[in-house]
């Protein structure tokens, strides 16, 4: 079927949108690649080629000819949405099978792209049972699962305050980090029966760039060593901020005199 220089356009713009949404949500970087290859071979584009990273898609179609375009997208870093992963891969999959045309497939990825976030409450509550049961997972007691459950749903409406105010991710994970290791240390000096190092361990678990940290290795293992490189550094500088907010908390309370010592 013959097509003009627009649709080639609309169709490679509809594939990078598509990929820049799996990008924002969280997917691996060759299961991003796959897609837009397969989207763009669906439509019987010719001589195309795709390339991505984690905050950028390079893409380009019909280079050798007068209809030729590409496109060039920067996409943050963002945290993972399993649920529009799950709905852009149905569409993606439609799409190859010929049962979605263009029109709809702009339908449908705004639908995608308007999947909501939980609750707050919803991730709150999560946030606080994670955190319970990593303390009692970590050596913690009954009473410090359940103050690392109260201190983890505090954690995650801050999380989200700092989001919406679009705080920078690393100034939230040492905020988020010290706000643990304080409340911790105050529980501590209150003569409550805790384990403080359990309750800052099961606190900082949603803190963890562990995401991050497994992209990057099996995007090492794939070869896309600028991708993994981007990912590993995520994950060390997100460890050295918990690290930081851990760390600067203690040695603060350890020079106020009167304070409980620390095991």
């Amino acid at each position: 079927m013959s097509r003009n220089q627009s649709n080639n356009k609309e169709i490679l713009t509809l594939a990078v949108e598509i990929g820049d949404a799996l990008l924002r949500s969280g997917s691996e970087i060759y299961r991003v690649e796959d897609t837009l290859f397969h989207i763009l071979d669906a439509f019987g584009l010719e001589n195309f080629d795709v390339y991505v990273l984690s905050n950028g898609i390079f893409a380009s179609a019909n280079e050798d000819k007068e209809d030729g375009c590409s496109i060039i997208r920067h996409v943050p870093l963002s945290d993972v949405h399993l649920g529009k992963i799950a709905a852009l891969n149905q569409l993606s999959r439609e799409i190859c099978d010929h049962s979605c045309d263009i029109e709809e497939a702009w339908e449908r990825l705004a639908a995608c792209k308007s999947i909501p976030e939980p609750k707050p409450w919803v991730q709150g509550l999560s946030c606080g049972i994670g955190c319970g049961c990593f303390c009692a997972i970590f050596g913690g007691g009954f009473f410090d699962s359940i103050f690392a459950l109260i201190l983890g749903i505090f954690l995650q409406y801050m999380r989200m305050d700092h989001e919406n105010r679009k705080v920078s991710k690393f100034m939230t994970n040492i905020v988020g980090s010290a706000f643990l290791t304080a409340a911790s240390l105050l529980l501590l000096n209150l003569k409550l029966p805790v384990m403080q190092d359990k309750i800052v361990i099961g606190g900082i678990v949603p803190l963890l760039p562990g995401i991050a940290l497994t992209t990057s290795i099996r995007d090492l293992f794939n070869g896309d060593y600028l991708s993994g490189a981007i990912h590993l550094l995520d994950a060390l500088l997100t460890g050295m901020c918990i690290a930081v907010g851990v760390g600067f908390v203690i040695i603060v309370y350890q020079h106020i005199p009167g304070g409980v010592s620390l095991p």
